[in-house]
């Protein structure tokens, strides 16, 4: 087999659960193709970098092997592998939107006036609570 069609091979290893959607996400520039844009019938090789990008999760895997059918969830996974940095970023949004949902943000800057009266006012009711609790 010499190349697989990139909407194809995006349904055979489960990145879309229909091959109309994979070729809707490659028509969209959803994804890219060693960088590039690409077009669903594009023929992919093995090696080849892609970069898929599903809502706001970004992902860019290398291709291992060519399917144009689609197989169990283990053989899909065997088609790819994804990069070390790939699957850096995925962990860190995953870890930022954890905090955002629990009401952590974190602070784009330095603390202004009013930031900094309410940390010293949290502050002397942690330090009263722990006084009294003595």
């Amino acid at each position: 087999m010499s190349g697989v069609r990139v909407d194809r091979w995006l349904w055979a290893a489960r990145f879309f659960k229909t091959r109309s959607l994979a070729k809707t996400a490659v028509e969209g520039g959803k994804v890219h193709l060693n960088d590039q844009r690409t077009k669903p019938a594009k023929e992919l090789c093995i090696g080849q970098v892609l970069t898929i990008r599903k809502g706001i999760q970004l992902q860019t895997v290398v291709v291992d092997a060519l399917a144009e059918h689609r197989g169990s969830a283990t053989v899909a996974q065997s088609l790819y592998t994804e990069t070390p940095e790939s699957v850096e970023l995925r962990e860190i949004s995953v870890s930022r939107r954890r905090m955002e949902r629990a009401g952590l943000t974190v602070p784009t800057g330095r603390p202004n006036k009013k930031d900094r009266r309410a940390l010293t006012q949290l502050k002397s009711l942690g330090q009263e609570w722990h006084a009294d609790n003595e």
